[in-house]
């Protein structure tokens, strides 16, 4: 029995002398790779151990290339890793942080929060890297989900609250106008019941996205791309270019494609309304782009596939003043907008686990839709 015990122990991964000990190391440690945030494993004297797939590809540099390099030199400031290196060592905290910029091959250095946190093995110290940008965005998506459900909440509410009394309104100017005589005060009456009707259009299209059912059927995007493509060049015919730029390897997902067709329109239409001078001037542009992002992160979630749907145009970009509340109900940047098309498009996007981001400069505004992928 012992003879077998031993044999049996030898022929483990961790203890096969044929498996090197970068591969041991990288199968003790691979489940650092499913993280979105830079990961290093290093000795207490700054050698690098281990990287995971999100720092070696932050770096642009193998993580095999890397083994035994010294972690401290790819900051500006190395000497802030050395000192707190020393200070896992001397077992002098349990963790420690702090802002650095890493240096990145090809790239600008990265401004990232550091933590520096010891392990059970001593001759083992975990580096997390956070990218400040990246801490911002998941931030921003917080606040941006966290918005949204408030929303729908306030204009269920509202919209219930001033339906019945509407209704009530638009009646008795009715009854009035059939005992009226007098053509002025008839025509009062006319301009009642038109504004009713406009505030019921108006309430019916909030509680919209909440009375549908989500009908869910198999959706492939770039039929959706196309079908809103087809609706914009036939509004805007002259004077604007809607070019297609798919991944063609994007499988099909569940999802409620006409929600779908409905949000792309509302970013799509919104961009054409915005580029009124470039269509004019005849060189206005809208694209449709379509990506596979891998090991995603959106929504307080880690995705191992998710569809990236960029609407991009080349108009006067989204003012300052409303950057920032964009998806609320009733902000728009334009005279006469509802301010809807944007909230019903995030909620259409978050009823499928999605979310829609904005990134807009004068010149170039990118709508990008999340999904995640099976």
């Amino acid at each position: 029995m012992k003879g077998k015990r031993a044999a049996d122990q030898a022929s483990t991964p961790l203890e096969d002398p044929q498996v090197s000990p970068e591969d041991r190391l990288a199968r003790r440690f691979q489940s650092l790779d499913l993280l979105a945030t830079l990961v290093a494993v290093v000795s207490p004297d700054g050698g690098i151990l281990f990287v995971n797939a999100a720092l070696e590809d932050a770096l642009g540099i193998s993580r095999r290339s890397m083994a035994g390099v010294s972690f401290p030199d790819w900051f500006t400031e190395p000497q802030q890793l050395v000192n707190a290196l020393q200070g896992a060592k001397g077992n002098e905290f349990a963790a420690l942080r702090y802002d650095a910029w890493l240096k990145r091959l090809g790239h600008d250095p990265l401004q990232v929060h550091v933590v520096v946190a010891q392990t059970e093995t001593p001759s083992e110290v975990v580096v997390e890297l956070l990218p400040l940008e990246l801490q911002t965005r998941q931030e921003r998506e917080e606040r941006l989900i966290d918005q949204a459900q408030a929303n729908k909440e306030l204009i269920r509410n509202l919209a219930h609250e001033i339906k019945n009394p509407l209704g009530g309104i638009r009646g008795a100017a009715q009854l009035l106008q059939m005992e009226l005589e007098s053509r002025e005060l008839i025509e009062y009456t006319q301009v009642i019941i038109h504004e009713a009707d406009r505030l019921q259009s108006l309430v019916d299209r909030l509680l919209a996205p909440h009375r549908r059912p989500h009908v869910v059927g198999d959706v492939n995007i770039h039929e959706v791309c196309e079908r809103v493509r087809s609706l914009i060049l036939a509004e805007f015919p002259k004077g604007l270019r809607v070019v297609r730029d798919y991944d063609t390897s994007i499988p099909e997902f569940r999802g409620d494609r006409e929600q779908l067709i409905q949000a792309v329109l509302n970013i799509a239409h919104n961009a054409a309304q915005a580029l009124a001078e470039r269509i004019a001037a005849g060189d206005a542009q809208i694209i449709f782009r379509t990506r596979v992002g891998r090991q995603v992160t959106f929504g307080k979630q880690r995705y191992r596939l998710a569809l990236e749907l960029h609407v991009i145009d080349n108009g006067p970009g989204v003012p300052d003043s409303i950057k920032d509340r964009i998806f609320f109900p009733l902000v728009s940047g334009r005279d006469g907008g509802s301010g809807l098309g944007l909230t019903l498009a995030q909620t259409f996007v978050q009823q499928h686990h999605g979310l829609i981001e904005c990134e807009s400069v004068p010149g170039q505004t990118d709508f990008k839709i999340l999904i995640p992928l099976p």
